[in-house]
């Protein structure tokens, strides 16, 4: 028995739980408007993936959300509200470091997930799955390499200071 229902499911957990981190990092760092306006325009493309993944799991037997609540929105209107409250305290700074980390660190395993799937599915001649695969996988490696820009922008000032 096939085990791609059981890929699909935990992509679209990781690439749900990666839009919600993105957003969390834009509302946290909103003063920082190159965080703010590109994570949340890159958050915008796992709930794309969300969604696709949503579609073509319904043909693998899958039920699988394909808008998720995405925010809390009282907690993300507080957490914008803290963000401009303490932009010159240095711990802010620390904090950034800390969330672009956890960005980087969970788009590398939503990209090898992408992978594992494009793999399988090339292997079980899966056309669609590869077309998909190959179609998202592009764009989680260019949220990987966003968040590991702005960690070697960022680190040296951050840390030096």
């Amino acid at each position: 028995m096939s085990k791609l229902p059981l890929v699909l499911r935990e992509l679209h957990r990781s690439e749900t739980s990666l839009a919600r981190d993105l957003l969390a990092v834009a509302d946290r760092h909103q003063v920082d408007h190159e965080i703010f306006h590109v994570g949340r325009d890159i958050a915008a493309w796992s709930q794309t993936h969300v969604r696709l993944l949503s579609e073509i799991g319904h043909d693998h037997g899958l039920e699988l959300d394909p808008a998720p609540r995405w925010t809390v929105p009282a907690l993300s209107s507080l957490t914008r509200r803290l963000s401009t409250a303490t932009v010159h305290r240095p711990e802010s700074g620390l904090l950034l470091l800390a969330d672009l980390r956890r960005v980087h660190r969970k788009a590398a395993g939503v990209s090898l997930d992408w992978e594992l799937l494009a793999q399988s599915a090339q292997a079980m001649r899966q056309g669609e799955l590869l077309a998909l695969a190959q179609s998202c996988h592009p764009r989680t490696v260019r949220q990987m390499k966003w968040a590991n820009a702005h960690l070697k922008a960022s680190s040296p000032q951050i840390i030096a200071s």
